[in-house]
């Protein structure tokens, strides 16, 4: 702020000893008395640019960013070009959730003073708000161009490139900004970010414990030391981490869910559940959330004579997993309507307790109560001694099952299911999944590969194409999970990484070989080699991070095994 340009007639005296005492009271922090002196100027002179527009800034100040923008549009409705208005104009759009429009009015501010770093800077935040982070990046490049020890451009320009997968680029712009500010706490944490993406988890764990040193009070930090705690197996550490970014922010929804997790991997359920209902409130899933008229089920409700819908909320494991708790809901005395994606429609028509299943999308008959399928283990109480483990509880018809079995070869050999991949788009994807290349080795074994795939990368594809003599694979033909059950249940073992086949196999009583990353999903627990949720299940777990050929050579040896047994006549029922 500077004093107005234009000498102040004496009439006007009173005027600008007045802005000079706002001015002075809005350096000083005592932004109410800016505030009302600054009306007391407008009252006197509706068009004074300096008291609109200082007015409009201590609005800003104190959060009150509504007023402040009807400041700003009043100080601009005097002079429309006005850098400095305009600059807190956008501000103030970006501190309302108005991104386009703040981007907008920090074009017009660059547009008349080119060179304005912080206008590139804070433009590049609304830009990254849209998710438009090519943009964002470039914007943030121009700020350092102008000014290349600008340590939040920096910064900034680190986050954009990670929301773009350009970890190594992030953790050096990361560098930079901490080169310029060693004590910027803020580019420590994303730093520590960006190192745990490249799985340096000790490194990133020293980034987060600098950050603390600095700013102590610091909930993101303690959560994200958490999360690399976690991925380290370090559990008990980890829940110590969460719990601690909770007490100072009670409401910080990751926290409560990564805590959820974590007790739900140790056998926490009595917690575990309670905590897990907080991912309504996480940036994953709160958009997912259904809003329904009819009020929430937690198990404490009497639905006898009523109609309740269960509905499905993420994957298609999840729904394999959870619709068994449609039996304990229709033991209760409910109607029950389950809701699930179209192409598990025709799986779940069958399963009991469901009196009727709609694909999601299609209109819903009326109904009481509803809950989503991942709430119903919190309305069981589900403990670890509780959990309704039937050897199965799903199953194709006889007549598809001879279906799928006329497409494969009856040359005698025992039948292995393969599954090495799941949706790509699933956050934690790259952590469960593996290359087709990676089971390769089990084609060296005296049995039928079959891939229970529907659909599989670029890559895949090419590999398939070259092992088609060796492995099975009907790609699009699995039209829905019916199909593809019919197919899993003709196969002697299924091994599979964490995804839905694994879950579906499980579910049809199949003896299910289930690969899993050195820090799994909660629901396949820590240390163990069986599963409470599933009877059938053998789980083969990384012994060391990212060691997948470790896991496959046992797999192969327990397969072997398993092929002695068999021609022995000493082959064990089940696993």
């Amino acid at each position: 702020w500077r004093r107005p340009e234009a000498p102040v007639p004496k009439s006007a005296l009173t005027l600008a000893q007045t802005l000079e005492r706002a001015l002075a009271a809005y350096q000083q922090g005592t932004l109410e008395e800016a505030e009302r002196l600054c009306r007391a100027i407008l009252a006197a002179r509706a068009d004074h640019f300096d008291a609109a527009h200082l007015l409009a800034a201590a609005q800003a100040r104190r959060g009150l960013h509504r007023q402040a923008l009807a400041g700003y549009e009043r100080a601009l409705a005097i002079r429309p070009d006005h850098p400095e208005a305009l600059y807190g104009r956008g501000n103030t759009l970006y501190a309302l959730g108005r991104f386009k429009e703040a981007v907008a009015s920090y074009d017009r501010v660059l547009a008349m003073r080119p060179n304005t770093a912080r206008a590139f800077n804070n433009r590049g935040n609304a830009l990254r708000r849209l998710k438009r982070y090519d943009e964002a990046l470039a914007s943030y490049d121009q700020a350092v161009r102008v000014r290349p020890n600008y340590a939040e451009a920096l910064n900034n320009r680190g986050m954009s490139l990670y929301e773009l997968k350009r970890y190594e680029e992030a953790l050096a712009s990361y560098e930079q900004a901490l080169q310029v500010q060693p004590e910027y706490a803020e580019a420590l944490n994303n730093r520590g970010i960006s190192l745990c993406k490249l799985k340096r988890y000790a490194d990133a764990l020293a980034s987060y414990d600098r950050a603390l040193a600095i700013q102590a009070h610091y909930p993101e930090a303690l959560y994200n030391r958490g999360l690399a705690l976690q991925q380290l197996k370090r559990i008990e550490e980890a829940l110590a981490d969460y719990d601690a970014a909770l007490a100072l922010r009670p409401d910080l929804a990751s926290a409560h869910m990564n805590g959820a997790i974590c007790r739900l991997l140790t056998g926490d359920f009595d917690r575990g559940w309670e905590q897990h209902e907080w991912r309504w409130q996480t940036e994953h899933q709160r958009h997912t959330r259904r809003n329904f008229m009819q009020p929430l089920w937690l198990g404490k409700d009497d639905i006898a004579g009523k109609t309740i819908l269960l509905h499905a909320e993420q994957g298609y494991g999840d729904t394999i997993q959870f619709c068994r708790y449609a039996r304990l809901v229709s033991e209760r005395g409910a109607n029950v309507i389950l809701e699930v994606a179209p192409r598990l429609k025709r799986l779940l028509s069958g399963l009991a307790g469901a009196h009727v299943v709609h694909a999601r999308g299609e209109p819903l008959p009326q109904f009481d109560f509803h809950c989503p399928l991942l709430s119903l283990p919190l309305a069981f109480g589900t403990r670890l001694a509780t959990i309704p483990a039937a050897p199965h509880y799903l199953s194709a018809p006889s007549d598809l099952v001879k279906a799928w079995d006329a497409k494969l070869r009856p040359d005698g050999r025992p039948r292995v299911g393969i599954a090495w991949s799941g949706n790509p788009a699933h956050k934690y994807d790259h952590e469960r999944s593996i290359s087709l290349s990676a089971v390769l080795p089990l084609l060296d074994l005296p049995i039928q590969v079959v891939s229970l795939q529907r659909d599989v990368s670029p890559q895949d594809k090419v590999m398939l194409n070259a092992h088609a003599a060796d492995i099975a694979h009907f790609g699009l033909q699995h039209t829905d999970f019916l199909e593809t059950a019919a197919l899993a249940s003709l196969m002697d073992v299924v091994v599979s990484v964490d995804t839905a086949i694994a879950h579906l196999a499980c579910a049809l009583g199949r003896p299910t070989w289930i690969l899993l990353a050195f820090v799994p999903d909660w629901r396949w627990m820590l240390d163990r080699e069986d599963s409470p949720w599933y009877p059938t299940a053998r789980l083969f777990r990384q012994r060391r991070p990212d060691d997948w050929d470790e896991v496959i050579a046992r797999v192969a040896a327990a397969l072997a095994d398993r092929i002695a047994r068999r021609e022995g006549g000493a082959e064990r029922p089940a696993q």
